[in-house]
């Protein structure tokens, strides 16, 4: 075996490290470890003059091993591992030991604090001696991608796949396309038509050669990993077709909260109590009324039906402030005399225009009532006496006052929610929802479209509430991940994974059943199990669980790991 020569870096992060760990101090100590032939301490490790040192010292000094101390692998090991790549040193021989989120986030006291950040150091160096290179894989891209939904982001993604001359498979178990915006009439701030925008979407969907569309179909089961994927789609509740994809994109979109469940509001008890997506059937239709047929002498839009509530679901659903005001303006517009309430608990115009159009809106006489988050209105039917069908009672928070207001017609702002067969889908997929049932991505910030299943993304609203423009950019977004993978005509694979032993297997099967990402397979000839590499995160589950020993972590072996454990705990 070669004499070991590593080289340790500490960042200082700014003054994120160096504010409570003595950087230097872990420097100087580092350099007395075994085999470390070099130590140095900067103050952005990460940046272009951090990665050209640890280039040049690799270079210069002969380096075959890298221990950088700085921040969460999650962060910047790719980062440091290209570093050692542009050196000519094998990525996989490089560690991060992480003295930021582990180390002086948490802790105080700086002398503790920096003898920890010495510890998990020394644990780093001795884990990158026991290291090897790795290889990563290849395999080949299949260039069809199958798109799961035919709403505004199904069809936006599908279109920008399409464009870029790939074939697109578009699965919508409704029998048309559109998805919720058919059932829009005009989209806030600025009053365009969402028949137009889905009109057109579709017409280019139809007329383009690389798409094909199935109706009346879902996806009942998808096998294989990223860019060799095999979807078995039932179309009319049978005829199961197999469709060989490289990419999946998920883009199921939201159903609305309903809103029979809040029982303050009298919703399919009083007649004239209706929710957002009845009343865009009266402006679809042209003609706004009661249910007896009369012009509403007053109107009342209530907000956060089912949204930013305990009882249902604590987060806002982004776009029902901005349609609140939508229909004020068009009940204004089509009814000048009626008088306009607006009862909400925070008013969020956070797009472009909306703030303009919020100005407007209190321009064109709405009367805006604002009450307490854990507060809500309440309706019951008005006495005869009264000019109105119904009384809204309501603690008006900003007046202090206790409010009747008068009604004839009341809009329920109801929330998005996940949509019920969202656990179905996430299970065929292999994705995650959070407690809300929306879909999880990889990373909030960083990667909003990805998912931890390579190949499977994520777009528009079956992720979270959002709004028409955020929608066509995530699914944009997807659509220019999977152009980019497809470009290379291959898929690089990470050298870490597991990888089983067949001698010493015995068949029992119970890592197949253990695996997360479905990423073992089972030979029936053979009585072996076997890894495939695409699909494995190289998450230890199944290393850990098998009875026989047989199956090896790739860059997490037994003697890495103890190797680790050692260097804490000497």
């Amino acid at each position: 075996m070669e004499d070991l020569k590593i080289g340790v870096y500490v960042c200082n992060c700014g003054t994120n490290i160096a504010h409570v760990i003595d950087a230097e101090s872990v420097k100087n100590y580092a350099a007395t470890l075994p085999g470390v032939k070099i130590a140095r301490s900067y103050r952005y490790m990460c940046s272009n003059p951090g990665q050209e040192m640890i280039v040049e010292d690799i270079r210069s000094q002969g380096l075959n091993r890298v221990v950088v101390a700085a921040c969460s692998p999650r962060m910047h090991e790719r980062t440091f591992r290209n570093a050692c790549r542009t050196a000519g040193l094998n990525p996989y021989l490089c560690e991060m030991a992480n003295i930021r989120e582990q180390c002086s986030w948490v802790h105080n006291d700086s002398v503790a604090a920096t003898e920890k950040a010495m510890a998990l150091t020394r644990a780093a160096v001795l884990r990158v001696a026991c290291q090897e290179p790795l290889e990563g894989l290849t395999a080949e891209m299949c260039p069809t991608t199958l798109v799961l939904g035919g709403g505004i982001a199904g069809l936006t993604a599908a279109l920008e796949l399409a464009d870029g001359g790939f074939p697109v498979v578009i699965v919508e178990r409704a029998d048309r396309l559109g998805g919720n915006l058919t059932r829009v009439d005009l989209t806030a701030p600025h009053f365009d038509s969402a028949r137009d925008l889905v009109r057109e979407r579709i017409a280019h969907v139809r007329g383009n050669p690389n798409v094909t569309v199935m109706l009346r179909s879902e996806l009942r089961s998808l096998s294989g990993f990223v860019g060799n994927f095999t979807a078995e789609i039932a179309t009319n509740g049978g005829k199961p077709t197999k469709v060989r994809v490289g990419n999946v994109v998920v883009a199921t979109g939201y159903k609305e909260f309903d809103a029979s469940r809040v029982t303050h509001f009298g919703y399919g008890k009083l007649p004239n109590v209706i929710t957002s997506f009845d009343f865009e059937r009266m402006l679809r239709a042209g003609r706004i009324e009661t249910k007896d047929g009369r012009l509403p002498q007053y109107a009342a839009i209530i907000h956060c039906v089912g949204s930013r509530s305990e009882e249902f679901h604590a987060y806002c659903s982004r776009v029902c402030c901005m349609t609140a005001l939508k229909y004020a303006n068009e009940i204004k517009s089509a009814i000048p005399t009626c008088y306009v309430s607006d009862l909400y608990i925070d008013m969020h115009a956070f797009g472009k225009g909306c703030e303009d159009f919020y100005k407007r809106s209190s321009e064109a006489k709405t009367l805006f009532l604002m009450y307490g988050k854990g507060d809500h209105p309440v309706i019951r039917r008005a006495a005869s006496t009264d000019d109105c069908d119904m009384l809204i009672e309501v603690e008006e928070k900003l007046s202090g006052e206790h409010i009747e207001i008068p009604a004839d017609l009341v809009i329920l702002m109801v929330g998005m929610e996940a949509r019920a067969d969202a656990a179905d889908v996430a299970h065929v997929v292999n994705i995650s929802q959070d407690k809300s049932g929306w879909f999880i991505e990889s990373h909030p910030k960083l990667d909003p479209v990805a998912t931890t299943t390579d190949g499977v993304y994520i777009a528009g609203t079956c992720a979270a509430p959002k709004d028409i423009p955020d929608t066509v950019a995530q699914a944009r977004a997807a659509a220019a991940r999977i152009l980019a993978k497809i470009a290379k005509g291959k898929i690089e694979i990470d050298g870490v994974f597991a990888e089983v032993n067949e001698e010493q297997c015995s068949g029992c099967r119970m890592c197949n059943e253990l695996c997360p990402y479905s990423a073992i397979e089972f030979d029936a000839d053979k009585k072996r199990s076997h890894v495939i590499p695409a699909a494995c995160k190289a998450c230890g589950a199944c290393v850990a669980a098998c009875p026989s020993a047989a199956i090896k972590g790739r860059h997490f072996t037994d003697a890495q790991i103890f190797a680790q454990i050692e260097g804490v705990l000497l």
